[in-house]
């Protein structure tokens, strides 16, 4: 459920004037299998899908949910080198000049929306450890948190391999609380106006955190193509930017293209 005074209240009016157009033109997303998230805190693990993934976090879930985002948005000197880099430096070389100038021009836009937005920083330096204090004193105020950990290096045609560091916020929530987290995996279909959540998968305190990264990634990639897989057919919207004539369907590749 919402909460009864939502924060979006007090943030600037051209940030809540930016998200009303969202709502208004985004198309309307559907969250399906909210019941594998129990009362208790949980760490929400999806695939990216470019800017959809950030955006149905911040439009389709509740108030008490957070996203993790790249810092690098969130700093105006920083917003231009990582946006051309990450969304835009696989274009064509005709038309780079246009997306190297497109970065400058969405800084102050980037700025605002992700320091308003539920987001957590994510720093890649020794400021890491940041990020997982903030996201822990985010769960123990009960609230959720949503990560996009997929790196370049491709796991199949549904989903991108994932970063695992992020596993380590249990190991801190456990020495905070006792507590082992919960770890739920999600599915975004934007051509089916659909986010769903699988079966979640516990943090084992007793388990070295090598042996859990490994194991919780694993699931939550598989787990992601499974639910991939089981919707009707439809065109996954990859990691990776890319010309559209390229995106996969949700059949694995070498399943039989009728399937």
């Amino acid at each position: 459920m919402k909460s009864e005074k939502s924060p979006n209240t007090k943030k600037p009016i051209m940030f809540r004037f930016v998200k009303f157009l969202v709502r208004v033109f985004y198309p309307k997303t559907e969250v399906l299998g909210v019941d594998n998230i129990s009362s208790e805190p949980v760490i929400i693990v999806g695939n990216h899908t470019q800017m959809n993934g950030p955006i149905v976090g911040e439009i389709f879930f509740d108030d008490n949910v957070y996203t993790w985002c790249a810092s690098q948005m969130m700093k105006f000197k920083e917003v231009p080198a990582y946006a051309y880099k990450d969304f835009w430096s696989g274009k064509p070389k005709t038309v780079r000049w246009f997306y190297k100038l497109l970065s400058y021009i969405i800084a102050p836009l980037s700025v605002l929306i992700f320091n308003n937005a539920r987001t957590i920083p994510v720093y890649r330096d020794k400021r890491l450890i940041t990020t997982f204090r903030k996201t822990v004193e985010k769960l123990q105020q009960n609230n959720s948190v949503i990560i996009f950990p997929e790196c370049d290096k491709k796991h199949n045609n549904i989903v991108n391999e994932f970063q695992d560091k992020f596993i380590d916020i249990a190991r801190f929530y456990h020495k905070r609380t006792g507590k082992e987290l919960l770890f739920v995996p999600l599915y975004i279909a934007p051509s089916l106006k659909k986010a769903v959540l699988g079966k979640p998968i516990r943090y084992d305190a007793n388990m070295p955190i090598e042996n859990q990264r490994k194991i919780i990634t694993e699931y939550l990639m598989n787990e992601i193509t499974s639910i991939a897989v089981s919707l009707p057919r439809h065109t996954v919207v990859p990691y990776l930017n890319m010309p559209k004539k390229y995106y996969p369907q949700n059949t694995l590749q070498g399943d039989s293209e009728n399937a």
